[in-house]
């Protein structure tokens, strides 16, 4: 037999037991239905949002490698506490040391090129220079097809020299390029922070990230002075939350001690965008937001990652009128307008539904007997609704059981268990006696 029938079976018998005492209760005790009572009473609620996430630093960094190499040097462990600037590791800069030779070479020679271009170009115009001044003096001194061969001269050595020009700035952008790559052998802290996630060691190859493949993560270094809860909250939920809301936080990896903080961030879109799940073909999952709790004061000892859950307190409540939120419950506006209202304010409230398809209320107990009463809720507790018209503080409500109050219509006859008993036991307590 397996675990889930095992368990099925356990439901199936309890549900029995409950059912016979039920029905034998009721048979005793006549048409009456045994009913919990609870006097309403004062309170003060706060109104929580709760969800589920993780702990990360506000600030992190991933360091990856911008070329691919061989690491030689690593200067670093795991939980170590670096500073802006400092070396961490070095990649093999032998082959980039070459590049960088060879690109300087290569300037020095477009600077000679260009110097030699120069100096042909001065040739040329010098050589133009004497043939104009002798066609000014005596046009037979110089044929026409010679003046005109020295311009053309100097046309082309002007071109020429300024392509020369152009080789020698493509070469010393190459030796930029090349001097760029030998320095990024050299990888150095980003932030001050500690060395949250160490992955290489001496002896392994860093690989450059694309557009596909996120490369190599060679570390990430993170500021814990200032931690954040990330957790997930219902969209239902979200609209009660904003910036500032005081939260408390349980860490699991710290079970006694209750964290502090304050809602810094709040998402504007989904995890998990409903869109995105129906074209990748998923199934329809509930909406979450992302809410980020900034803790006050968190110790040095808290590591990104740990589990976290979160209470963010969204509105409170003091000395207010309060019922049981299992005594809420719902019943059709047709039903309401035929149950006579003990009180002006109830039936000034119960008035506010008559557009209304269903009415939210509670049951009284009058004189041994269950009657509707529509109510007016605000904030709800962690146990209790407040209650903002509709019933009166010392009013007897019915707080259970939960198929009790399901199945109560107005002007039902009701019994009162006795408080702390099971249902249905404290009528054969009284059959006995």
């Amino acid at each position: 037999m397996t675990r889930r029938t095992k368990i099925g079976l356990g439901v199936g018998a309890v549900a029995a037991l409950v059912a016979v005492v039920v029905v034998g209760s009721t048979r005793r005790g006549g048409d009456a239905t045994p009913v919990r009572v609870e006097e309403v009473a004062r309170a003060d609620l706060v109104a929580l949002v709760n969800g589920n996430g993780w702990i990360r630093p506000t600030r992190s960094v991933d360091v990856q490698s911008d070329i691919i190499g061989r690491v030689v040097e690593l200067n670093v462990a795991e939980g170590d506490a670096v500073a802006s600037g400092q070396l961490l590791l070095r990649i093999d800069p032998s082959q980039y040391e070459a590049a960088s030779a060879r690109a300087r070479a290569a300037v020095s020679e477009a600077r000679a090129s260009e110097a030699q271009a120069r100096a042909n170009l001065l040739q040329a115009q010098r050589v133009l220079e004497r043939s104009e001044g002798l066609a000014q003096s005596d046009a037979n001194l110089i044929s026409a097809q010679a003046l005109e061969e020295a311009r053309s001269t100097v046309e082309v050595q002007s071109a020429m020299h300024e392509a020369s020009t152009h080789r020698v700035a493509q070469a010393t952008a190459a030796l930029r390029e090349a001097q760029d790559a030998l320095a990024k052998t050299v990888i150095r802290a980003p932030i001050d922070g500690i060395v949250t996630r160490l992955n290489v060691d001496v002896g392994e190859t860093a690989i450059v990230g694309t557009m596909n493949n996120m490369g190599s993560l060679l570390l990430t270094i993170s500021d814990l002075g200032v931690i954040e809860a990330v957790v997930k909250v219902d969209e239902t939920d979200l609209p009660r939350i904003a910036l500032g809301d005081s939260a408390s936080v349980r860490i699991d990896a710290f079970p006694r001690r209750v964290f502090t903080g304050r809602v810094a961030e709040i998402a504007h879109s989904a995890l998990n965008s409903p869109e995105q799940i129906a074209l990748s073909g998923g199934q329809a999952q509930a909406v979450d937001f992302q809410v980020v709790i900034r803790l006050d004061e968190p110790p040095p000892t808290l590591r990104p990652d740990f589990s976290a859950t979160a209470d963010v307190v969204t509105d409170t409540r003091e000395d207010v009128l309060a019922i049981p939120i299992i005594a809420l419950t719902v019943r059709d506006a047709e039903d309401i307008e035929t149950m006579p209202q003990e009180t002006p304010e109830a039936a000034a409230a119960a008035a506010e539904f008559e557009d209304e398809e269903e009415v939210e209320g509670v049951f009284l107990v009058r004189e041994g007997v269950a009657r509707f009463v529509p109510v007016t809720v605000g904030i709800a507790g962690a146990e209790q609704f407040e209650v903002v018209r509709g019933i009166e503080a010392g009013d007897s409500v019915i707080a259970g059981p939960y198929q009790a109050i399901r199945n109560l219509s107005d002007g039902d006859a009701v019994r009162v268990l006795l408080e702390g008993t099971l249902e249905g036991q404290t009528a054969s307590a009284q059959d006995e006696s």
